[in-house]
């Protein structure tokens, strides 16, 4: 394949999808552009530059604990990408988001600040320093 490939959206279910909702425009400012109703409940299309989430509420489905795979491949977080170390800070602190791993954990060429959301998936928060991916 000789074309750029670029990640389209997540699509995950959640526990409460108002809850998340909300949670995801506070944190990270994901709008909700498209939302509907199917015969597990509501559903939508959250929206932040080019990155999208697909939120599903399944409040009966099971959440796999920490290490608890059952044997099965898993992903174990997905990455959001932010630019501005200090509002990412203010918004840690106003929403009284707690960081796994002690803290921020440094990289060659990036910080990352691991994170859950409501429903329990873990978010690795990352700051490229200076902006923008490079290797």
């Amino acid at each position: 394949m000789n074309q750029n490939v670029n990640l389209d959206h997540l699509n995950l279910t959640v526990n409460n999808f108002a809850e998340s909702v909300d949670w995801y425009n506070r944190v990270f400012g994901f709008e909700l552009v498209e939302r509907g109703v199917d015969d597990d409940g509501p559903w939508g299309i959250l929206r932040s530059g080019d990155s999208m989430l697909c939120v599903y509420e399944c409040p009966k489905r099971k959440q796999l604990e920490d290490g608890d795979s059952g044997g099965y491949h898993q992903i174990l977080h997905f990455g959001l990408r932010i630019s501005d170390r200090k509002a990412w800070e203010e918004t840690l602190q106003k929403e009284n988001i707690e960081t796994r791993y002690g803290g921020p954990v440094r990289y060659p060429h990036s910080t990352s600040w691991y994170i859950t959301d409501p429903t329990g998936y873990m978010i690795e928060v990352a700051l490229w320093e200076p902006d923008g991916v490079r290797f």
